[in-house]
């Protein structure tokens, strides 16, 4: 070996080979662990506040319902499913409040309808006292029963929204799985993409829990799964808990959901059409067929029994055959409500399928 060659490998070996080695990149969460986060420059905290009306409500109502409230554990749940920012004992002050008002007012209409004017069409006095009783108890009854059904209303509709896009967000979830992103980072990155619905709220939460709180992911999801109200998310969360904690891969069965609810998607959908073919078929028979039929046989009956005797109806002063009166009650009013009745169905099942 010639001395050049020797001097050229001498400074090979006295080179820095740091770009030789492996870089180890480490999260500074996983260094640090929990730790303060600073905000951007000018950002105010977003506090839980109640609305005027309710602020009213519990100013007024927050001694009687202090005294007389009892845990309710199903409206506490029911309030955290439905992501209302409200306490129990704040919405039962709601609730009352509200029911008191609407019985007030129901009692002056009452009052007004009853006394003044079915006095002056010279009614007897057990129907005043029954006109202000039913105003009186009926509309507070109502409100009541409306207001204690709204958190579960609004669960059980962020549940749909959930199903609807659980299939979609877990295609998101596994295509980030199969490129080794971390759990916690693939819903940090879920929370980010509005695009699914209810889906991304409750992966906010998560990441909330465990970027601010301090709370480890297992720990954040399992919370999570005891507050969602889809049964198909919770599920799907307490399988991530156990496959980690059991020392199994994610990335498999985040593959293995996807591919479920993206069947169990395309039944519901078959499921869907034939549930509108059968109800057009029902449409058909019911409103178009069957009253057109009875039109037809009533108008008949109405012809040939014109020259008898038949019993006949006052109807707003005019006198009428009953052949005819059930004429004008099919047509003006059964047919209608049936129509209007299908409408409003298949409106319903337009609006739950979109949800």
């Amino acid at each position: 070996m010639s001395e050049g060659e020797s001097n050229l490998f001498s400074k090979f070996e006295d080179m820095d080979r740091s770009f030789l080695g492996t870089k180890t990149v480490k999260s500074k969460r996983m260094v640090e662990g929990p730790h303060p986060i600073k905000l951007p420059a000018g950002t105010v905290p977003d506090y839980v506040k109640l609305s005027p009306y309710q602020q009213f409500c519990w100013r007024t109502m927050h001694r009687l319902v202090e005294a007389r409230f009892k845990v309710n554990q199903e409206l506490e749940d029911n309030l955290i499913k439905a992501h209302m920012k409200i306490r129990p004992e704040e919405y039962t002050a709601v609730t009352w409040m509200t029911s008191l008002i609407a019985a007030i007012a129901g009692l002056v209409i009452g009052v007004v309808f009853g006394g003044v004017i079915l006095t002056l069409l010279h009614s007897v006095i057990a129907l005043r006292l029954v006109v202000i009783f039913l105003t009186t108890f009926i509309p507070p009854a109502v409100v009541y029963m409306v207001l204690k059904a709204i958190p579960s209303s609004k669960a059980s509709s962020r549940a749909r929204d959930i199903n609807k896009h659980i299939g979609s967000a877990m295609s998101f979830i596994s295509a980030l799985a199969s490129a080794d992103v971390n759990i916690d980072v693939i819903f940090s990155e879920l929370a980010k993409q509005p695009i699914y619905g209810e889906v991304q709220k409750e992966a906010e939460w998560i990441t909330r829990d465990t970027t601010l709180l301090g709370v480890d992911i297992l720990t954040a999801i399992r919370n999570a799964a005891a507050r969602t109200p889809s049964t198909k998310f919770q599920d799907f969360l307490q399988g991530v808990v156990t496959t980690a904690t059991s020392g199994g891969h994610l990335k498999p069965y985040f593959l293995l959901k996807a591919e479920q609810y993206e069947k169990e998607e395309k039944l519901n959908t078959k499921q869907e059409m034939e549930t509108l073919g059968l109800f057009a078929e029902t449409f058909v028979t019911v409103v178009v067929a069957f009253p057109l039929f009875l039109v037809v046989i009533m108008a008949i009956m109405s012809v040939v029994s014109g020259g008898g005797s038949q019993a006949t109806s006052v109807v707003f002063g005019v006198t009428l055959p009953f052949n005819v009166l059930l004429l004008y009650v099919v047509v003006l009013l059964m047919i209608p409500a049936s129509q209007g009745g299908f409408i409003f169905f298949v409106w319903n099942m337009g609006k739950e399928a979109s949800q």
